[in-house]
């Protein structure tokens, strides 16, 4: 038995066979070889169950996210078929001895060397399709695993360095039962995802992979932040014990699945979820959320080789307002950028690309792809109750711009004849610290706030949230941070508009009697957080914990602040 500690990313015990969905190490000595034939026929045989993963995946990704996605793995197996790729792979190993993975390597380099150096786009993406489809060729010359997270058909704890937004979409929740990574913290998109799917992870492990082979029983204690590595019958039992008592917390929490959110002293605020795609509204309803606060649009634009169209975008924003009937549904307009990388659109390489052209910082500068979105917001407003929000945004003429784009479109489909709702209130995301700093100015022109404090932390502290070395600077509840917020809030009253929070501070447990004492309006969160969230504000006092607000903001550390909250609210 190994105990491996990491940070509890989303909550539950979790029992199953480890899989490693690590990438195989596809090294190889180049040597010469007698046995041409042989040669090719290992070449026939490592393409043939290639293909046959690959017709799977496309058949799981067919029923799991639809025919445009499906698409990707057709054009990887017309590359495997491909007799320009193929022919020369096989006329190398006759007329130069070589061995199947070195002309597998010499010509697929040839041909992603040339697709790479062509003006055109399309032909580039061609490049990463032969890299991917050869890499999986290799693998099985090599006789490695080649891990396919969309092939999972028995349950197991996924174990990695990181996960991907794009691998976390192909986790199949039936099956996998929770994660582990090497790197991570409650905020990096691995952990969203795992409370999006709802299912318990460990990150930030260290060593993680390093450890666990495949198929060691782990347990995964997503409430302490524990993995434990071929536990003990002892140590099972425990941990089965734990996992039926947890069961039994959340049929209490249930209870509160369809009451409002009050305080102790009967103040109500609202407590709604973050989401990436019209399925996790389900979540959203299960957890009784009152809304969704932050609906991230980007994952529309990822696991693509080109843009989504303004029709596929309606239909993805009607599905998620008609799901929530009158219930508030704030979207976020696309932020990509920084970690969130779209091949197809090209981004410019930066030294820092998470202060670089991302957000709405690129939307402004291509209209192309920033005016079909509104457009396709803007139809779907007739289906519910849609708020929009801009997000990076860091001078005021940002969001005018922004704004006067969305009316002009307005217009035009007004024009059309096409129905818009006139209710649709305008925000912004505030996660730079200018834009918290001014938010008097900002509060007299937006009709809403919703704090990202995900990267608001990470500006003001001056630290990246994804590198370990400085991860103790990522301090939610440091004054610096209570204080900008608390800016913020303030601001939004002045001038009879509500403040809400979207970063994942607001379904913190330290962090809500803070924040209801500021006086948030609206607090998103993870949907699996709202239910423990609604019980914990039940059994606070908004007005004594406001009455703290002054103390707490002239404290110097975020430890005094953490201590003092603990003592005021009996948190052990």
């Amino acid at each position: 038995m190994t105990n491996i500690q990491g940070i509890a990313a989303s909550s539950g015990i979790a029992i199953a066979k480890a899989y490693q969905l690590v990438t195989p190490d596809l090294s190889f000595e180049k040597v010469k070889i007698e046995n041409t034939e042989e040669e090719i026929n290992r070449l026939n045989a490592a393409l043939e169950i290639s293909k046959q993963e690959l017709e799977k995946i496309k058949a799981h990704t067919l029923e799991a996210l639809g025919e445009e996605h499906a698409e990707i793995f057709s054009a990887h197996l017309l590359i495997l078929g491909d007799p320009e790729l193929i022919n020369p792979m096989k006329d190398k190993i006759t007329s130069e001895n070589a061995k199947a993975e070195t002309a597998l390597d010499e010509v697929s380099n040839m041909f992603i060397d040339m697709f790479n150096n062509m003006d055109n786009e399309y032909m580039r993406e061609r490049a990463a399709d032969i890299k991917d489809v050869t890499k999986r060729v290799l693998a099985h010359l090599l006789g490695v695993t080649f891990p396919d997270p969309a092939l999972i058909d028995e349950e197991v704890i996924v174990i990695a360095n990181d996960l991907t937004p794009s691998d976390t979409a192909q986790l199949n929740r039936q099956f996998v039962k929770g994660f582990a990574t090497d790197i991570g913290g409650r905020t990096s998109h691995s952990a969203i995802m795992a409370r999006s799917l709802e299912i318990p992870a460990i990150v930030g492990t260290k060593e993680i992979t390093s450890i666990v082979k495949q198929n060691d029983l782990i347990i995964i204690d997503g409430l302490e932040g524990n993995v434990i590595i071929n536990p003990t019958e002892d140590e099972l039992a425990t941990y089965r014990g734990k996992q039926a008592s947890f069961a039994e917390q959340q049929a209490e929490w249930a209870k509160l699945k369809d009451e409002p959110t009050f305080s102790k002293d009967g103040e109500q605020v609202e407590l709604v979820a973050n989401i990436g795609t019209p399925e996790d509204v389900a979540g959203v309803i299960n957890n009784g959320g009152e809304g969704v606060g932050l609906y991230r649009t980007e994952f529309l634009y990822m696991g693509k080789n080109e843009l989504p169209t303004e029709d596929e975008q309606f239909e993805a924003y009607k599905s998620v307002l008609e799901q929530m009937g009158d219930k508030p549904v704030v979207v976020r307009t696309l932020d990509v950028g920084g970690d969130k990388e779209l091949s197809y659109l090209d981004l410019p390489k930066e030294m820092n690309p998470f202060l670089g052209f991302r957000a709405i910082r690129y939307c402004l500068e291509n209209e192309h792809v920033f005016r079909p979105q509104l457009r396709a917001l803007l139809r779907a407003s007739a289906y519910g109750n849609l708020k929009i929000m801009f997000p990076m945004i860091a001078t005021l003429e940002e969001f005018r711009k922004a704004k006067a784009i969305l009316l002009d479109e307005k217009e035009n489909l007004l024009a059309d004849g096409v129905k818009v709702s006139d209710e649709i209130e305008v925000g912004i995301m505030v996660e730079i610290p200018s834009t918290a700093v001014i938010a008097k100015q900002f509060a007299k022109e937006v009709d809403f706030f919703s704090i990202g404090t995900n990267d608001l932390i990470q500006y003001t502290m001056a630290a990246d949230r994804m590198n370990e070395q400085v991860s103790y600077l990522y301090q939610p509840y440091h004054p610096a941070i209570l204080n900008l917020v608390n800016n913020v809030i303030e601001a939004a009253h002045s001038e009879g508009k509500w403040a809400g929070m979207c970063g994942e501070m607001a379904g913190d447990p330290i962090a809500i009697p803070l924040l209801l004492g500021l006086g948030l309006d609206e607090f998103s969160m993870s949907a699996t957080s709202i239910l423990p969230a609604r019980t914990q504000i039940r059994d606070l006092s908004k007005h004594d914990l406001a009455s703290y607000k002054d103390t707490i903001l002239s404290m110097g550390t975020a430890e005094e602040v953490v201590a003092f909250v603990k003592e005021k609210t009996e948190q052990k």
